[in-house]
């Protein structure tokens, strides 16, 4: 089964093709971050327009490379949310028009689930059932995964996402967007023990808190003239409080559901000292931790198309009243 996948939640513009939900034949990705940068985020005007004029490209890209016909698409999964109204608009538009005219079935999925997804298409034959993080620029959320449609929600964040708070620190610190690289990048050569930061607690367990640290970040360089060697010693700080929660929670959401598998997803899960830290947290607790490719890390098609690919095996279908669920 072939199935392309659109995924147009947020500025990326993504097109995949993906043979039995495991298989990438291509992922073609188009991002209009250079139009964003200037702006220390993301203009969801500017994205849509762009997403506008290049997907029909970018689809027609991934198919060439791919080397299939649209009459040899089985299936069309698209993200349907959560994201940016005006983009994902642009995706359900043109995946309801192309499952029109070429009478194949269409399917919504949600984007946050398909961050799970990515591990499966690494090769990696991970069992069911597993606790999932996904950690991105718009989402920090722990899931319990009994199958590709049962999934509890365990915790989430109840103020920033873990990226948006890389990307508030990053500005505050003058680093740049977008603040996830730019952070771990200057971090590498910093002292995190010289400073202490902590992440505030919350009254859930497996909830997080991010905005607070990003305010004691801020507070901290007020009114001082810092050196790149103190904004180093500052990024890896904040880098280190972050990670050490986003470890610990994950970690114990393992031990209160009883499952030994973790697997990670979202652009944050590309962090090389999240990938260290939560590998070896694994390894002492007798869990196996698994990681997308960095390539996959990012929004992309493939995983939607994926996830989609899994629902649809379970009679899952959307017809042409599907619409953006912000959700």
């Amino acid at each position: 089964m072939i199935v392309l996948g659109i995924e147009t939640s947020c500025d990326e513009t993504s097109a995949a093709l993906v043979r039995d939900g495991r298989k990438i034949l291509s992922n073609t990705v188009a991002s209009s971050l250079e139009f964003h940068k200037k702006y220390g985020g993301i203009i969801p005007e500017i994205a849509s327009r762009m997403q506008l004029e290049t997907i029909s490209g970018v689809v027609e890209s991934a198919l060439k490379k791919a080397k299939i016909k649209l009459k040899d698409i089985d299936l069309i999964g698209v993200t349907s949310g959560p994201g940016l109204l005006g983009s994902l608009l642009v995706g359900i538009s043109f995946a309801k028009s192309l499952s029109l005219g070429l009478g194949r079935p269409l399917l919504g999925v949600n984007h946050v689930y398909s961050h799970f997804y990515a591990n499966f298409l690494t090769g990696e034959k991970i069992k069911l059932p597993f606790v999932a993080l996904v950690v991105s620029g718009g989402h920090t959320s722990l899931f319990y995964i009994r199958d590709f449609d049962k999934i509890e929600v365990l915790g989430e964040t109840r103020d920033d996402a873990c990226g948006e708070a890389f990307d508030k620190v990053a500005k505050i610190l003058g680093l740049g967007y977008p603040g996830g690289p730019a952070i771990e990048k200057i971090a590498a050569s910093g002292e995190f023990k010289k400073i202490r930061f902590n992440c505030s607690g919350t009254r859930d367990k497996l909830d997080f808190s991010f905005s607070g640290i990003k305010t004691a970040v801020l507070y901290y360089v007020r009114a001082r003239r810092l050196s790149m060697g103190e904004k180093a010693d500052i990024s890896a700080s904040f880098q280190e409080a972050v990670i050490d929660a986003l470890v610990k929670k994950a970690i114990l959401a393992c031990k209160m559901k009883k499952v030994n598998r973790l697997v990670v997803g979202g652009g944050v899960a590309a962090n090389r000292r999240l990938r260290g830290k939560l590998y070896a947290a694994a390894a002492e607790n007798n869990l196996n931790c698994y990681f997308p490719a960095q390539s996959l890390c990012m929004d992309n098609a493939a995983m939607i198309a994926g996830l989609a690919h899994q629902l649809f095996k379970k009679g899952y279908r959307s017809d042409l009243t599907l619409t953006a669920d912000l959700n």
